[in-house]
């Protein structure tokens, strides 16, 4: 870990060049901060209050988010009917990384970010991860270090921007701005942020826990898709590495882009899924029980409360309802060569709560937990069996990692990535198969590819 001299042209407070280094910096911070988190009722939450006429849990000041229920209908999944709890928060925020090239070579500025639901508490975070009542200081806090270099375009070059999808499982049209900026001004020091060079994201994405949600989807939009155009970020040299081991391969993807996005277009425009916000208190199968809202059968998650200390926060202290999922989830994205070109089988999957209703998502993604025992949701997805029975051989990235610890209570996705040479050159129903690289040409423009495909991406994409 090092410092830039004040005369050098720039001033970040640190800047790493190992992963011990910022494991190091990361823990300092751990020990310069107080952070304290405690389950109540969700009827001692301050500030919020549970609407006597519909159940939701609505916070006072007619902002942040709203916890109501959902009712779909006609889904192409395992259960074509639910009713649930659902997160409705309309803000977008802003999830923002900077980047500046420091003696050479391209570094990002990101955050140790505590998040109460985060199983460490402290993660990596995005240079800016806030939402709108946030930066707007509706909490009447303190403001958002560096929110100016994403919203004055003079103090930087923008490398990525777009609208992109969160957890269709849990939020209602959920979006967030993804944004990339290249600085080349100087750059204010801040305790709490560091530089880290672009060359060792891959090995901090292999460290469970603690590259966060929203830095991994940034991420994701960062990929060098086109080697040598002046847009892009001279990084990595996307998707080459160990999920393509051996000689160079050629480069032929199985459909055009053009072909694929025509597939994606038809499969949202044909989506019957119908979807219908409800009062919470009206949702069927789930109920008040011990200071929560659970599930009848104890099934998918709970709505649990959450009284949160932290002292380098925009407030120091706050409540809050969350999210928190049943069991750990598993994401995986299986691949395998066609006409000596790597692809990925990706499923156009439905959630009830993403913005275009059908994303393309991981090959397999489930939470084992609801498929056991006699409450079980069903048989688990196509293709689980894979994931089970991939031999380590076949296992070029796993890795546990947190979801978004500002809503979701210490929920955690075991993401995979897989080659397996036997699976079927033919897409079954459902499914397609495309290469990373027109994957990740798709995440430039938003509601295409979901949040936990995009983790993914940012894990195959940063491979060494």
């Amino acid at each position: 870990m090092r410092s830039i001299d004040r005369g050098a042209g720039t001033r970040p407070a640190a800047v790493a060049s190992s992963v011990t280094d910022v494991l190091d910096w990361l823990e300092g911070r751990r020990q310069a901060n107080t952070y304290n988190t405690r389950l109540i009722p969700l009827a001692q939450l301050s500030e919020w209050n549970l609407d006597l006429g519909t159940g939701d849990l609505v916070h006072r000041s007619g902002r942040f988010y709203t916890v109501t229920g959902l009712e779909v209908a006609n889904a192409s999944r395992s259960r074509a009917q639910w009713q649930q709890p659902i997160i409705l928060q309309s803000e977008v925020g802003i999830l923002g990384i900077l980047l500046k090239d420091i003696d050479g070579e391209p570094h990002c500025l990101l955050q140790s970010k505590m998040e109460p639901g985060n199983v460490n508490l402290l993660e990596l975070s995005p240079t800016v991860q806030a939402t709108k009542s946030n930066f707007t200081q509706a909490h009447g806090g303190r403001t958002v270090p560096y929110l100016e270099y994403f919203k004055d375009r003079t103090r930087g070059r923008v490398v990525f921007d777009a609208l992109q999808s969160e957890q269709g499982s849990w939020f209602f049209a959920k979006r967030n701005r993804n944004i990339v900026v290249n600085t080349e001004v100087e750059v204010e020091e801040h305790e709490d942020f560091v530089w880290i060079p672009l060359t060792i994201i891959g090995d901090l994405l292999r460290v469970p826990n603690l590259v966060n949600m929203d830095t991994r989807t940034v991420l994701s939009g960062m990929l060098t898709v086109r080697p040598g155009d002046p847009d892009e970020v001279p990084a990595q040299d996307a998707f080459r590495s160990s999920m393509a081991p051996g000689p160079e391969r050629a480069y032929r993807p199985l459909h055009s882009t053009v072909g694929l996005l025509s597939a994606l277009t038809a499969a949202k425009a044909n989506s019957e899924m119908r979807r219908r916000l409800k009062p919470l208190v009206e949702v069927e199968r789930w109920q008040m029980r011990d200071g929560m809202i659970s599930h009848d059968d104890g099934l998918h998650f709970s709505i649990l409360g959450l009284e949160v200390e932290a002292s380098n926060r925009e407030v120091d202290r706050w409540s809050q309802p969350m999210v928190a999922p049943r069991g750990r989830g598993i994401a995986a994205l299986v691949g395998r060569h066609l006409d000596d070109t790597l692809h990925v089988l990706v499923n156009l999957r439905m959630e009830a709560g993403a913005f275009d209703r059908l994303e393309l998502a991981a090959t397999v993604h489930f939470c084992p937990d609801n498929y056991k025992g006699p409450s079980a949701v069903g048989p688990p997805p196509r293709f689980a069996d894979v994931v089970r029975d991939a031999r380590p051989e076949q296992v070029r990235f796993d890795c546990v990692h947190s979801e978004e610890g500002g809503r979701f209570f210490q929920a955690q996705t075991r993401y995979m990535l897989l080659i397996d040479e036997s699976l079927p050159a033919e897409a079954p129903p459902g499914y397609l198969w495309i290469t990373p690289r027109q994957l990740a040409s798709l995440v430039r423009f938003g509601n295409h590819v979901n949040v936990e495909a995009r983790s993914l991406l940012a894990c195959l994409g940063f491979l060494t």
